[in-house]
């Protein structure tokens, strides 16, 4: 029963915190404000205590939340930046490691090499979702973003590499440099072909067996699609490859899987809402358990450093201090060397101003947060030696982490708006393409009904073709209106714009006074719950389409 009551105390927190964030007369990024729940229900009036299992974590939580990602991201913008963000995601992890790993064993002798090694492994994977949450939609310019989400896709993998490496020197004091970048290529390579095959798999056998892209309930195909990122995970981790990779390949290659675009619309809508609420609940719990464990890890070692000395709790968080201003330090001079080359490959083809700005490689230092993967990571370096002694340096690695943990999501919140005020995105790249897809659309749509109208009033006598007539042109007038909206010139354009506002309003009262007249001839008992929920989703359906359109 305690996991029961701790669950549902947990679901509890994250519905909490977003209605926490709203109601505050002041904006706090959704993951800080997660993280501070946690951390007061760890208060020992609360004393809620998970215990934070490595694995669990990694299987329970980091598949679907890296499946999502992956079936989101857009494709044609990643693979644009591809070279940027496997730069990032894998040269800057592993200069992280080696330059890093160098320092830390440097500034703290009492950690081990190895070990030093494996904190920095840890250090280096980014957090794409806590980014997104501190800086807020829209605020960071597209194609960095598509950038750093990219990035914290790829490296996620490549850290939890790197970290396997070093646990395994650290154990056996032995490590070949070789052996480890064969091993890299296969993991990485097999974990994408996984996660690619269990999605394909899963399309073919929807298709051709479960029947689901027919009408009926929609609920077995997003069930079954909620089993693929832990499939993919698994499978790979099976045959010693990346799970991780093999659930960001499985998400990525949903957008191309014949399931996916073959979904009636009712299976869309349901799989639309059911990953949107179980990535907020997911991303949620991520960040509430890392708040669990923060007053843990962060707490009792600075009050037993407290009890040796003052000078022993200022050296504690010198310790933090220091490693996160060598990993800005390290990110910084990478993203600005990436941008040197990339603006004098530029200016040999003739554009001119192509330099590295520096606005844009300090948004890109200060984006690189850290995570729930960095504190699982971590925490699942092994207690003791294979000789039976403790791992020197391990506790110490833990607190570090935690630390730089906290740290960069704070820097991020403070420093994050002040570098983004005032910066001039310009014009949305994708607005010229927008219309052009609007227009052509609405053009097919227009042809269709025409060729429905001949079909149809063949046979029709003078009356019913008169109706039939009318009715096409009432049909015909929302395309004809939408393609006034895009005109290139400025009065029709203008007419056809407060014509749409004035019909968008007169549609969204309608619906909102369906909506009162049902509630209240249930009320009445003059409908039965049944009629009233099949009803209300008619109308639902029709104001989300209505205010997506306008959106």
């Amino acid at each position: 029963m305690e996991i029961v009551f701790t669950v549902l105390i947990l679901l509890l927190a994250v519905a909490g915190s977003g209605v926490l964030t709203r109601s505050l007369p002041f904006k706090l990024p959704l993951p800080l404000v997660q993280i501070a729940i946690g951390a007061l229900l760890a208060w020992p009036r609360f004393d809620l205590h998970v215990t934070f299992d490595p694995e669990i974590f990694m299987l329970l939580f980091i598949p679907p939340l890296l499946f999502a990602d992956g079936w989101r991201i857009p494709k044609r913008e990643f693979f644009m930046a591809r070279r940027a963000i496997l730069m990032l995601a894998l040269g800057l992890v592993f200069m992280t490691v080696l330059v890093v790993g160098y320092f830390v064993h440097a500034l703290v002798p009492q950690i081990s090499l190895p070990v030093a090694f494996a904190l920095a492994a840890v250090l280096s994977p980014t957090d794409a979702v806590a980014l997104s949450g501190i800086a807020g939609k829209g605020k960071i310019p597209g194609q960095l973003m598509h950038i750093l989400e990219g990035e914290a896709l790829m490296n996620d993998a490549s850290g939890l590499v790197a970290l396997k490496f070093a646990i395994a020197a650290a154990l056996t004091g032995a490590f070949s440099l070789r052996a480890a970048s064969v091993s890299f290529v296969v993991i990485a390579l097999g974990g994408l072909a996984v996660g690619a095959a269990v999605s394909m798999l899963f399309s073919f056998v929807s298709t051709r067996f479960l029947n689901l892209t027919e009408e009926g309930d929609p609920a077995p195909g997003v069930v079954m699609t909620l089993l693929i990122p832990f499939a993919a995970y698994l499978c790979a981790e099976r045959f010693e490859l990346s799970g991780v990779l093999a659930a960001v390949a499985a998400g990525m290659t949903m957008n191309y899987t014949s399931i996916a675009n073959a979904w009636q619309v009712s299976s869309r809508v349901r799989a639309t809402s059911t990953w949107t609420m179980i990535e907020f609940v997911f991303n949620g719990m991520v960040f509430i358990m890392l708040g669990l464990q923060f007053p843990h890890i962060l707490g009792r070692a600075l009050l037993d450093a407290h009890e040796t000395s003052d000078r022993q709790v200022g050296l504690l968080i010198g310790y933090i201090v220091t490693v996160a201003l060598a990993l800005y330090a390290m990110r910084f001079a990478w993203v600005w060397l990436l941008r040197r080359f990339a603006s004098r490959g530029a200016a040999k083809q003739g554009v001119a101003n192509a330099v590295p700005g520096l606005r844009m490689v300090s948004v890109t230092t200060v984006a690189g947060v850290r995570g729930a993967v960095t504190l699982a990571g971590v925490l699942s370096l092994p207690e003791l030696l294979p000789n039976g002694t403790p791992l020197p340096g391990r506790d110490l690695a833990i607190f570090i982490a935690s630390g730089v943990i906290l740290l960069s999501l704070l820097v991020a919140v403070v420093a994050l708006p002040l570098l983004l005020r005032g910066w001039r995105r310009g014009k949305d790249p994708h607005a010229a393409e927008e219309a052009f897809a609007r227009t052509l659309s609405a053009q097919a749509a227009i042809r269709a009904v025409d060729q429905i109208h001949d079909t149809e009033c063949a046979d029709l006598d003078e009356s019913e073709q008169a109706y039939a007539t009318d009715v096409t042109a009432r049909v015909m007038d929302v395309y004809r209106r939408r393609l006034a909206t895009l005109d290139g010139e400025q009065a029709p354009r203008e007419l056809a714009r407060r014509a749409d506002l004035l019909e968008f309003r007169m549609k969204l009262a309608a619906m909102r006074a369906e909506r009162k007249a049902l509630l209240e001839l249930r009320n009445s008992q003059k409908i039965n719950d049944e009629t009233l929920n099949k009803l209300m989703r008619e109308v639902d359906l029709s104001e989300t389409a209505l205010t997506a359109r306008k959106g």
